[in-house]
């Protein structure tokens, strides 16, 4: 039987890849909401679903749904970063479960106020966790799993995704509301990690500034040397010139390891796995918000001790900084 969803953040970059799921499973969007009106994608998935600037008339459409016995089965969150947990209880007290995207929220105390609504309501939040279905990343994590009990592994990851002038406009640039840049480019490259080689043991940041950050992680099994950027210029030449604006690497080991392309259809395996009661639920995300919440808070040591290569290059001007 077809689910009924809600969409928050529907003129949100990542929002098309929820409808695609949401359609793609089987089901619908009845309701969407956002302050920008820009929405048209809308019409590609499903034109008939009824759509809102304003919370307040949102909030109470969805609660008549629910007086008329045709309620909401899940809430799905695509809204700005600190927007995320009040979102999250919105669909709870609706009494509907809720997937939301990462980070699921920027502070780990909001944890166990979300477990006794979950428990309240006896509905379930799930976190789209993406790169734990990318087959490449699955093999990897039981060769892990399956190796000596007491390796330990030495990684690089190296991720730059290069923004413009616009990203510091917007909440993004702001870390009271994005989290900053570990947050918000880098969380679900944190979750990855401690899904493979377990919980975070130490946690040291080199730089964070406002368009890049580095720090040393160890976890149970790995030394994790990390490198984020959103600067177009710490992009490697041969990149560069190859016209891309993304540079993504991780090495265990000193071998490269691919998994650059299967992002595809990630969502839609996503909302497959949850509908089907298997999703990635509340506390499996608490270690990634943990270790990026300490990189927020850390003041950075500088580069002392076993750093990243790349968080030598030179820092540029920008007249923008973290707010």
């Amino acid at each position: 039987m077809s689910k009924k969803f809600a969409l928050i953040g529907a003129a949100g970059y990542i929002a098309p890849r929820h409808m695609k799921a949401i359609k793609d499973t089987g089901n619908k969007i009845v309701a969407a909401l956002d302050r920008f009106d820009s929405v048209g994608i809308l019409d590609s998935y499903f034109p008939e679903a009824d759509f809102f600037t304003e919370f307040e008339r949102f909030d109470r459409h969805i609660e008549k749904l629910r007086i008329k016995n045709s309620p909401i089965d899940y809430v799905s969150v695509c809204s700005p970063n600190y927007l995320h947990d009040s979102h999250i209880r919105f669909g709870l007290r609706n009494h509907a479960d809720v997937i939301c995207e990462k980070p699921l929220v920027l502070n780990p105390w909001n944890f166990d106020s979300l477990a006794s609504i979950e428990k309240e309501f006896g509905k379930s939040i799930y976190n789209i966790l993406q790169l734990r279905l990318h087959p490449a990343i699955v093999n990897l994590k039981n060769k892990v799993m399956s190796g000596p009990s007491d390796k330990v592994y030495d990684v690089d990851l190296t991720y730059i995704t290069s923004r413009g002038n616009w990203y510091y406009s917007s909440w993004k640039g702001d870390i009271q509301k994005s989290g900053g840049i570990a947050t918000n480019i880098g969380v679900h490259f944190y979750d990855m990690l401690a899904w493979i080689f377990g919980l975070p043991k130490e946690n040291i940041v080199h730089i964070h500034e406002h368009d890049r950050a580095a720090g040393y992680l160890i976890f149970e099994k790995a030394r994790v040397r990390w490198f984020l950027s959103i600067n177009n210029d710490n992009i490697p030449d041969e990149t560069k010139n190859e016209g891309k604006r993304t540079y993504r690497s991780l090495s265990i080991d000193g071998e490269s390891f691919e998994f650059s392309d299967g992002f595809t259809e990630l969502h839609t395996q996503s909302y497959q796995q949850i509908l089907e009661g298997n999703g990635f639920t509340l506390m499996e995300s608490k270690a990634a918000i943990e270790i990026v919440h300490e990189i927020r808070i850390q003041k950075p040591k500088g580069l002392t001790g076993n750093y990243h290569p790349f968080a030598k290059l030179p820092l540029s001007q920008h007249p923008f900084s973290i707010k």
